[in-house]
C-alpha cells in the first residue's frame, strides 16, 4: 500500500481549538453510544499540545480523557503527531500512545481529516457540530484515495450542542470500562 500523504507545514496555532467528530472508524477506546463527541486542542508555550476529548453517554453524562500531543518529528514539517492518554481515565496510571496524523486540513482550518499509518483509525473533524454533505463527501473521498475502507465510517450524533463549559455531570470513566467490552 501506497504511503500516506500528510499535511506539511501545519500550524498548529491555527489547528488548536475547538474540533467535532463527524464520523469515525468505530474503536474500543470511544463509547460507541457516543453522542456530540468533540475535541478540544490547546497549544502549551513548549509547543505541545493539550488535548481534551469529550463525548456524551446515558442521559447526558459527560466521558472525557486528557493527554498530550507533539510532533512525532519536529525538522520534517509533516503533520504526524503522536499523542499520549493514560488510561483508565478514573485512575490514569497506563500510558498510552498513538499515531494522529493529519491528513487534510481545508485553508480556512474548518474542517480536518484524521488517521493513523495502519488505516484502523479514522475521524473527520469539522469546528461546527455539522458539515455540509459535499465537504463530508470529498473527505471521504479523499480517505479512500489513502486506503481506508470507507464502508467502516460512522456518523456521530450531534442532537443537542453539548455544554460549553467542564461542568455537566461526568461518569467518571464508566464510558472507558464499557467500551473496552464493546458497549
Amino acid at each position: 500500500m501506497a504511503a500516506m500523504r500528510v499535511v506539511r507545514d501545519l500550524d498548529l496555532e491555527r489547528y488548536a481549538g475547538r474540533w467535532y467528530e463527524i464520523a469515525c472508524f468505530p474503536s474500543t477506546f470511544q463509547p460507541k453510544t457516543g453522542t456530540n463527541t468533540r475535541a478540544t486542542y490547546t497549544l502549551a508555550p513548549d509547543g505541545t499540545v493539550k488535548v481534551l476529548n469529550e463525548t456524551w453517554t446515558d442521559g447526558g453524562r459527560r466521558g472525557h480523557i486528557e493527554g498530550t500531543a507533539w510532533r512525532a518529528d519536529p525538522a520534517s514539517g509533516e503533520a504526524k503527531l503522536r499523542v499520549r492518554f493514560y488510561v483508565p481515565p478514573f485512575l490514569p496510571v497506563i500510558p498510552v500512545t498513538g499515531d494522529y496524523w493529519v491528513l487534510h486540513v481545508d485553508a480556512d482550518y474548518k474542517y480536518a481529516l484524521v488517521g493513523q499509518p495502519s488505516r484502523k483509525y479514522l475521524w473527520i473533524l469539522c469546528r461546527q457540530p455539522h458539515m455540509d454533505e459535499s465537504v463530508y463527501n470529498e473527505l471521504v473521498e479523499r480517505a479512500k484515495e489513502e486506503g481506508y475502507d470507507v464502508s467502516k465510517l460512522r456518523k456521530t450524533a450531534h442532537p443537542d450542542p453539548p455544554p460549553e463549559s467542564e461542568q455537566s455531570p461526568g461518569d467518571r470513566g464508566v464510558w472507558w470500562i464499557k467500551s473496552i467490552f464493546g458497549k
